[in-house]
């Protein structure tokens, strides 16, 4: 009987799962990713604002990132929001501006910790800018990024606009996973951009129309991934959120198993509160394809993660448990064990094999070779630029973690255990 419900539900992912990719690949076939080649025409004042927080080691790269951009210099405005930081950061911050007293550097420091939103907020409140940029301090961006992103604000219906983003010096396997993810959910992004289902504009350059963020209001403070909170509530006023693949901007990532834990788990917990706050968006047609798709998919993605989970731990101890239980009957004698089991092997037969499991096995592996060939044809990558075993490594290995962190996830959210950012 267990068997039984295990297969349904088994092909109940499958089905799920394999809608989903037909509409995304679909999608791709119909509307293709090839960015058009627009042509700036006029050169707007842009603020770039840049959070940071204990971020000695990188700031000055990221700051000096922007003022390399192929941009002119009198329309660029930086502003840096040092959120009570406990290194070098105030110090860096204030050097980086002395040393360019050519360029507009504006520094706000804050006398206590408030969080990524509030810096956001402080810097809006001041931004001159008719576009504001939010700026991670740990990512350098392309010295060609407003070329290409500003001209695609003519359209008046646009509040967002996305770079391609990817992994900063990648090192260890960690590293390596998170190089091939950005990758493939960058590729997704592109896809999802086409129909208006883009659900998270991340902290690297996200470039917003600031008369957009007026009409929909300021960065929610107390939320643990304001990027996808804002977001939705662009795509709940019906703007239109780009996501560009030809210009890149390149991020730090987690180096450690416990840094990756901490960050996924406030990503995914803060898209399953904020799945809570908006669910008045799922299955709503109102919304298009992004209520009707994108919004279902992304609430049950984490019910779906955590039970693969037990699904693949169920399959791991399933035959040890076995192995034990027909030990037992033979008092533990390994050498009557082995031969009871040599015999079973010699007659094996072909209609033994579990079917359900081995057509679900490989049409999965199927499906995601061919989206990682896509995704590193369009995010402009090379399989070994990593090195071999960084892309078997993620297909083995990326599934099995991430259904963990959602699993616990679930876990603190039963318990009431949030966060602060």
């Amino acid at each position: 009987m267990y068997v039984t419900i295990t297969s349904i539900l088994i092909w109940v992912i499958y089905i799920i799962s394999l809608f989903f990719l037909t509409f995304w690949f679909l999608t791709f076939l119909e509307k293709g990713l090839k960015d058009k080649d627009l042509k700036i025409k006029s050169f707007p004042l842009v603020t770039v604002t840049i959070p940071a927080y204990n971020e000695e080691m990188g700031l000055a790269e990221t700051v000096n990132s922007v003022m390399n951009l192929k941009y002119p210099k009198d329309k660029i405005e930086i502003i840096i929001v040092n959120d009570c930081s406990k290194d070098k950061t105030k110090e860096i911050a204030m050097q980086l501006k002395r040393d360019n007293s050519d360029r507009d550097i504006k520094i706000i420091n804050h006398k206590i910790n408030q969080g990524k939103g509030k810096a956001m907020n402080n810097a809006l409140a001041i931004a001159k800018g008719e576009f504001f940029v939010c700026l991670d301090a740990d990512s350098v961006i392309e010295s060609n990024a407003l070329e290409k992103m500003i001209p695609v604000f003519e359209n008046k219906n646009v509040s967002t606009v996305l770079p391609l983003m990817k992994v900063k010096n990648p090192k260890g396997i960690i590293g390596k996973l998170q190089w091939c993810e950005y990758l493939i959910n960058l590729f997704y992004k592109g896809i999802m951009g086409k129909v208006d289902c883009v659900h998270v504009s991340p902290g690297p350059f996200s470039v917003y129309r600031k008369k957009a963020l007026d009409k929909v209001g300021s960065f929610h403070e107390n939320n643990l991934t304001e990027d996808l909170e804002i977001t939705l509530r662009m795509q709940k006023a019906h703007y239109k959120i780009v996501q560009l693949l030809n210009t890149s901007v390149y991020t730090r990532v987690p180096l450690t198993w416990k840094g990756f834990y901490k960050q996924r788990n406030r990503w995914y917990k803060g898209t399953m509160m904020n799945m809570f706050g908006y669910k008045d968006m799922i299955m709503n047609k109102k919304y298009g394809d992004f209520g009707l798709i994108q919004m279902p998919k992304i609430f049950i993605s984490g019910f779906l993660a955590v039970f693969v989970f037990f699904l693949i731990v169920y399959h791991l101890l399933r035959p040890l448990f076995k192995w034990v239980y027909n030990a037992s009957f033979v008092n533990f004698n390994l050498d009557i064990f082995l031969a009871t089991t040599y015999k079973s092997i010699i007659n094996f037969n072909l209609l033994d094999l579990n079917y359900t499991n081995i057509i679900f096995g490989v049409t999965s592996l199927i499906l995601a070779l061919t989206i990682l060939k896509l995704s590193f044809r369009y995010t402009k990558e090379r399989y070994s630029n990593q090195g071999w075993i960084s892309v078997p490594a993620y297909l083995i290995l990326y599934g099995i973690i991430a259904s963990g962190i959602w699993l616990g996830v679930f876990i603190d959210l039963i318990f009431r255990r949030i966060q602060k950012w």
